[in-house]
């Protein structure tokens, strides 16, 4: 069986085309900033991040071939292969560094700085690549047809019908403008309220809201009617059922770690009182228990996985030709590469750890590495229990802190640096495994994908540092525009751990909450994900998954498929608004910042009702461009015939 020679890739070994060129290169960096930037906005407000391979490919489609007039496929992939890696330097960061940002605000110690965020994601993104590259021989490779990586070949097809580049790019874009404009007149201009609230003055406790928001809309038609349908049913639990009661049967009650009576609370702050003060550790403790019920129920998975990747770590096939297309980085460099990583962390002080530590850092990073990879081969990216891995890390890498002797906020931010680098590190596996594994069933010279994700890792990791910062200053994470979610629990656990001084009983009510969950077999993550957010991010996200659920039909494939790609144009568009009111939030002229300037809500104000009214709008133009023009679906149904529609999650 040996399917290496079985498989043959889109473009064969012995043709050579434009692969990693300047122009790529440019492209790709130029990608990878937007995405990350704009998953970093995305993870902060509702805790999670969509892949960016896909429509960085379309994108890179419709500028080099429609633009350029370039035809390489290769070139194309190159740009999706650097671009991607943003979001996923994104996704690791997002998770733990914003904790950092708020014990500055609460304790009064210094934040991270621009350099010390950097090196920690740069580190990461490093050895995670570097992990996957002995590793592509044995997962990519030799279980090509056990490991489908769905998002990978997903993108391979997208590649592969590139004479539609232009109008696949053409919906991203699309996607991206109007959002672009739709966030700016809500947020910039403030011409209607981004977050709609209505409090239930004869259901005391309970509330209902929208925020009327393009990202939403787009990471619910992505994930789907079923995973928004999880998420919305975590919301009604929290905002129709446990804070009813507590306003009912607390309400007399000093319940900590509130510091008045409920009622008082509520009276005072309303509904966000009561979700900020008892929810969140409920919701806290049911994100923490599925993640740690993800990573158990993967156990197996993960023994089989490390086992057979320790087992072929960096052996080659004796019996293949060596090519263009079996060509990696040879194992010398990737040896030299992992040791200065190592020693970069026994020597910066921003990652607190010695060389012992560093070692470690590299053992468990391996583990993580190999798990992850595999897993979102079976999977795909959106299973991966990153969430669940970072929770097991955070545990042990406090308890061992504090059993050494490092204490309190010390050895609170050792932990989390820690667990920033292992984040990133499953985080950049998983996603250099879905490009190589793209790269295989389209016939990329792997060595130039390799050296094309360490470019995407570096200028991510620059950027991420800038963007967390402009974020943090103009709004604060833990805020309501911002609520940091999975940081927040990252944080939430240290502490924990550290000082034992969490509402324990309500943290236990969510683990509880949790097991019933699981017991009815309806998957935990998204439901516990739900009842820790606002209930108003679960609503439009319900919008976009039932516009998808009318769509997805076996003959609907490409509508999906244009749904998808505006989507992600939606997703980035919010995203790069919303880092580019973060600037203006932090520049003043004549005693006001631009932010305040560009505000016109005292003259003209359209209230809640308008903003809903701007939301079915919103939800109009999804709906247009799912249909397409009609004049040209016949020639599409063509053209595309037999390609699947692609699922990103």
């Amino acid at each position: 069986m040996n399917q290496e020679q079985e498989f043959k890739p889109y473009i064969p070994a012995d043709r050579i085309l434009p692969e990693l060129t300047v122009t790529s290169v440019i492209l790709g960096i130029l990608l990878a900033v937007i995405f990350g930037g704009a998953n970093a906005y995305l993870g902060l407000r509702v805790g999670m991040t969509v892949s960016a391979s896909i429509p960085a490919a379309v994108i890179s489609m419709g500028l080099i071939r429609v633009i350029l007039r370039r035809d390489s496929i290769l070139e194309n992939n190159m740009v999706q292969t650097i671009g991607s890696a943003g979001e996923s330097v994104a996704a690791g960061a997002i998770f733990t560094l914003p904790a950092l940002f708020m014990w500055a605000a609460e304790e009064g110690t210094s934040s991270p700085s621009l350099f010390e965020i950097t090196m920690i994601a740069l580190v990461g993104g490093v050895i995670g690549v570097l992990f996957m590259i002995p590793l592509r021989s044995a997962l990519i490779v030799k279980e090509h047809g056990t490991l489908p990586y769905p998002e990978g070949k997903a993108c391979a097809e997208v590649l592969m019908a590139g004479e539609e580049g232009g109008a696949k790019a053409g919906a991203v874009f699309a996607g991206l403008g109007i959002a672009a404009v739709y966030k700016f007149v809500a947020d910039g201009l403030k011409v209607f309220p981004s977050e709609v609230d209505f409090q239930m003055k004869k259901y005391q406790g309970s509330g209902i809201g929208v925020d009327v928001l393009p990202a939403l809309l787009g990471v619910g038609y992505i994930c789907g009617a079923k995973v928004s349908s999880y998420l919305l049913a975590g919301g009604v639990v929290a905002w129709f059922v446990l804070m009813p009661l507590i306003v009912l049967f607390g309400s007399d009650a000093i319940l900590y770690p509130a510091e008045v009576s409920v009622m008082e609370l509520f009276t005072a702050a309303g509904t966000w009182g009561i979700w900020k003060n008892y929810i969140r550790y409920i919701g806290a403790g049911a994100v923490a228990a599925g993640g740690v019920m993800s990573l158990i129920k993967s156990l197996p998975l993960i023994v089989k996985t490390f086992r057979q990747a320790v087992g072929s770590y960096g052996k080659k096939d004796k019996t293949t030709n060596v090519n263009r297309l079996n060509n990696d980085l040879p194992m010398n460099l990737v040896l030299i590469g992992i040791g200065i990583m190592a020693i970069l962390m026994w020597l910066l002080p921003a990652i607190p750890v010695n060389l012992l530590g560093a070692i470690l850092i590299i053992v468990f990073g391996f583990f993580f590495a190999t798990v992850s990879s595999r897993m979102v081969g079976l999977v795909g990216s959106s299973n991966n229990p990153v969430s669940g891995m970072a929770i097991a890390t955070l545990l042990i890498t406090t308890m061992v802190l504090k059993a050494s002797g490092m204490m309190g906020m010390k050895g609170m931010v050792a932990a989390i640096t820690v667990g920033s680098v292992i984040c990133i590190i499953a985080a950049i596996a998983g996603d250099t495994s879905q490009d190589l594994k793209t790269g295989y069933i389209v016939g990329a010279t792997p060595r130039k994908q390799q050296i094309g994700e360490l470019v995407g890792v570096t200028t991510a990791a620059v950027a991420i540092g800038g963007v967390l910062y402009l974020l943090h200053a103009a709004w604060g994470y833990g805020s309501t525009e911002l609520p940091a979610p999975q940081a927040t629990l990252m944080k939430m656990v240290v502490e924990g751990v550290m000082g034992g001084n969490l509402p324990w009983t309500l943290v236990f009510i969510g683990v509880c909450i949790a097991i019933v969950i699981e017991i009815l077999r309806i998957p935990v993550l998204p439901f516990a994900v739900g009842l820790y957010l606002p209930i108003h991010l679960s609503i439009p996200m319900m919008v976009g998954g039932l516009v998808r659920f009318f769509v997805e039909r076996p003959e609907n494939k490409e509508k999906v498929e244009r749904g998808i790609l505006y989507s992600s144009g939606l997703i980035a568009g919010e995203g790069v608004i919303g880092i580019l009111l973060a600037v203006l939030a932090m520049i003043e002229v004549k005693g006001k910042t631009l932010g305040e300037h560009l505000d016109i809500s005292e003259t003209l104000n359209l209230g809640n009702w308008g903003g809903m009214a701007a939301f079915a709008i919103l939800i109009t133009t999804l709906v247009i461009a799912i249909n397409g023009r009609r004049n040209s679906k016949k020639e599409k149904g063509k053209t595309h015939s037999g390609k699947g529609g692609t699922h990103e999650t």
